[in-house]
């Protein structure tokens, strides 16, 4: 089942799980099915993975558009909490955001589309997220915002269990006031430019 969030142009995947005996199976990502259901085009072009302790926080990041990133993400191995943001200025849903439970057992995964921001918080020790990228890392393009800025109140006190494990660049990051008064974010119209460019050269 793939449903749209409260994130415009986020969407949450939950598979079927076929169980048996040995454990389970299914299909995480379809391409057909996600284009289908979104409207987006995504086709990965880099894949990483990062493993986190319990109470590790990482975001809220974002790549700058252009050349701007999509991502399919999912937890292959233990639980986090995972967030998506709307910062695109100029959005209707400017500041709102969206949770969801990542569990390896179950396979939920987020699709987050270009100009939104994200984050998680590791729910257990030795938690490994997966990210399928729609392009390949460019330097000088990726931006973080404050993860406790006041003006986002996002809850992370849900998924914490005590102080959170944060790198310095997150713990510094600019609030959303600074990154948008530095041009640091994305604009909503420009998004959609991006989304529609894309749809056109995939339909050719």
């Amino acid at each position: 089942m793939i449903e749209e969030m409260a994130v415009p142009d986020a969407y949450r995947v939950t598979p079927r799980l076929i169980r048996d005996d040995r454990g389970s199976f299914h299909e995480s990502f379809k391409y057909t099915e996600l284009a289908r259901a979104t409207g987006h085009v995504f086709r990965p072009l880099q894949v990483n993975y990062s493993v986190s302790a319990r109470d590790t926080l990482r975001g809220i990041h974002g790549v700058a558009i252009p050349p701007g990133q999509a991502k399919f993400v999912s937890c292959v191995r233990g639980r986090l909490l995972d967030l998506v943001v709307d910062l695109r200025l100029g959005s209707p849903a400017f500041g709102v955001h969206d949770t969801t439970v990542l569990d390896a057992r179950e396979g939920t995964a987020v699709y987050v589309a270009e100009g939104l921001t994200h984050g998680f918080v590791a729910l257990e020790d030795d938690t490994c997220i997966s990210y399928l990228c729609s392009t390949e890392f460019v330097p000088g393009t990726q931006f973080e915002i404050a993860p406790f800025d006041p003006e986002l109140a996002l809850p992370w006190h849900t998924g914490l269990s005590g102080e959170p494990l944060m790198s310095r660049k997150d713990a510094e990051a600019p609030t959303v006031a600074q990154a948008a008064d530095r041009g640091v974010l994305a604009r909503y119209e420009d998004c959609k430019a991006l989304y529609e460019r894309l749809r056109a050269e995939d339909a050719r």
